[in-house]
């Protein structure tokens, strides 16, 4: 690890405060791919943002990729004490210390750069002010849609209105006001003309005439009692106009009131309407989140095969079977595409065939070959530990379920019967490597590590990666035998067995999982006599296989997963394989 310090600008331009924390580089683990895995990368913390490079000495090539730290999440690793994983949006990168006091320092630095980043210091809320001004906010206002106005207008013609009978209604009110106020002061003025006149005629009784008295009273009553003409409001006639007005009000209001119902209906359906495209919104947010975490998924080291990987069951078997499914696509536009090469490979004699080797593993392979011829030829068909998986036409395949320690070790056996065909060419094509390409679609590489005699090798093969599961490669001896029949009215069996060794020129490496294997094809032929002296031809004959397949994948995966692969694969190779040996044999000499 080295630490170096970044100075930039003066004094005067930068606060000491806001000043930018040091270098920070060093020695990291990067999960770079499933294929080359962890790979040390040179990896420099400087300026809030994490950079790598291939080493220290190619810095001045540039960075490799570069993260901002304003935004990312640090996550230290559940189980591995010397990893941490740093995300940004849908980029994670997944690193790992020399151990875990590298791994808090490391923690500790990026925490601090990413504190006076943009958006975690002080000083960066004082520098960056508010977006929102004043013209969006008008402008806000001024995006109501034009159609909201026109339904509007009638409401504001109610209001007005309104506004009107409320001027005419105050005018009148002050108009009656103004009349009960004049008819109270006649009354008052003329109960006190009333208390005065009395007291003036006890006084002129005596002095006048009654005649002279009478008349002057009723003058006075009858100019004082006349409201109308001194004020000259009409009561009736504001009495009529005042019910009108409310009348008026009460239409106006009953109108607004039916208006604001229909607005509110029309407001509603329109909240109700912009509440479902929300919520398709959010639909479509949270889907798209979960395809952005499932492809930022791919391909990391916690989704990998193993106890503790989080990826669960069913998307276990649905990756594995979409990427069968992509090869199996590769496969047949190859297979249309290629022409393949003919070829002319010795057959050796049969005797050579019968013979047991001489070599190192010679004992080994007789006894694979009578362990098959006892117990692989056996009927299964009413064992109740056998399962019938699969029945399509001729073939059968049989099933039983082994766990081991957690791992899946069912053994299974299938059963076909070809016709056009002998055992002795099907166990060929199986054994021959010149041949193993053009129907074995699974490998993606295989070489002969050593040739022990004329029907013994060792091979070397490595199988096409299905992810999540690790990558596979496979060291096997291949014998193809000629068993004769004890009986000479039972046909004689041609067999190939497939098991693991060990060999020095084939260690086993990091990269891939060392599968085991103990697998067999056993052969016979059945001769139909041809009508008259007709030469047998191959629709006399008939070939009966035999296929049992011991494989211990040498690793974790879960148990529903391959046994779902198991029951898929077994038979497509089958057919595929019987297929290849029907269309390399016709039109050629019957090979007994």
């Amino acid at each position: 690890m080295s630490e170096k310090s970044s100075s930039s600008g003066s004094d005067e331009d930068i606060d000491p405060e806001s000043a930018q924390p040091v270098e920070f580089g060093g020695v990291l683990s990067k999960w770079t791919n499933y294929i080359h895995g962890w790979q040390d990368r040179w990896v420099v913390l400087k300026n809030n943002t994490l950079s790598y490079y291939k080493s220290e000495d190619e810095r001045e090539y540039g960075c490799r990729g570069s993260l901002c730290l304003s935004k990312a999440v640090i996550t230290p690793h559940e189980f591995d004490e010397c990893r941490f994983d740093i995300s940004v949006n849908d980029s994670v990168w997944y690193l790992r210390a020399e151990d875990p006091e590298h791994r808090q320092r490391w923690i500790e630095s990026i925490e601090v750069h990413r504190a006076e980043s943009g958006y975690g210091s002080e000083s960066s809320l004082r520098r960056h002010g508010s977006m929102l001004s004043l013209t969006s906010a008008a402008s806000a206002l001024s995006s109501t849609s034009t159609s909201s106005f026109k339904k509007g207008y009638r409401l504001r013609e109610k209001l007005a209105e309104m506004e009107t009978f409320r001027d005419i209604l105050c005018r009148q009110v002050d108009t009656l006001q103004k009349y009960f106020d004049s008819c109270a002061d006649v009354v008052s003025k003329d109960e006190f003309q009333r208390d005065g006149e009395e007291d003036e005629d006890e006084f002129l009784t005596a002095a006048r005439p009654d005649g002279e008295n009478n008349n002057g009273s009723k003058e006075k009553l009858f100019s004082s009692a006349n409201p109308k003409g001194t004020n000259g409001i009409d009561f009736k006639g504001e009495a009529i106009t005042f019910k009108a007005t409310t009348a008026g009000i009460l239409s106006t209001l009953s109108h607004c009131i039916e208006l604001m119902v229909k607005r509110e209906d029309s407001w509603q359906k329109r909240l109700d309407r912009e509440l479902e495209k929300r919520r398709r919104v959010e639909d479509a947010y949270k889907s798209a989140l979960n395809e952005l975490k499932k492809k930022s998924h791919y391909g990391g080291p916690d989704y990998e095969e193993g106890p503790n990987s989080l990826i669960n069951e069913d998307e276990f078997y649905d990756a594995v079977e979409a990427e069968l499914d992509r090869q199996d696509k590769i496969e047949e536009q190859c297979h249309s595409e290629k022409i393949r090469k003919p070829y002319l490979s010795p057959v050796p004699p049969g005797d050579v065939f019968s013979v047991i080797g001489t070599h190192r593993f010679a004992n080994k392979v007789e006894e694979m070959v009578q362990n098959h011829m006892t117990y692989s030829l056996q009927d299964v068909g009413g064992d109740a530990n056998w399962q019938l998986v699969i029945e399509e036409g001729d073939m059968k395949v049989y099933r039983r379920e082994v766990e081991e320690n957690g791992i899946v070790l069912d053994p299974l056996k299938a059963t076909h019967n070809v016709k056009g065909v002998t055992g002795h060419e099907v166990c060929h094509y199986f054994w021959d490597t010149n041949f193993r390409m053009d129907w074995e679609s699974t490998i993606e590489n295989f070489n002969v590590v050593e040739t022990l005699s004329d029907n013994a090798i060792i091979v070397y093969q490595t199988h096409k990666r299905v992810w999540p599961a690790s990558q596979r490669d496979v060291l096997y001896l291949s014998a193809i035998r000629k068993v004769h029949a004890t009986n000479e009215n039972d046909p004689d069996t041609w067999l190939v067995c497939n098991f693991s060794v060990e060999h020095d020129k084939a260690l086993p490496t990091n990269r891939c999982v060392r599968a085991k294997i103990n697998v067999a094809m056993i052969c016979q032929t059945l001769v139909s006599p041809p009508e008259g002296d007709r030469e047998i031809s191959r629709d006399n004959i008939l070939c009966k296989i035999t296929y049992v397949a011991n494989v211990n994948p040498g690793g974790w995966a879960p148990a529903s997963v391959l046994r779902a692969v198991a029951k898929r694969e077994y038979p497509k190779f089958l057919k595929r394989f019987t297929t290849y040996v029907q269309e390399k044999t016709t039109g050629k000499p019957i090979l007994f």
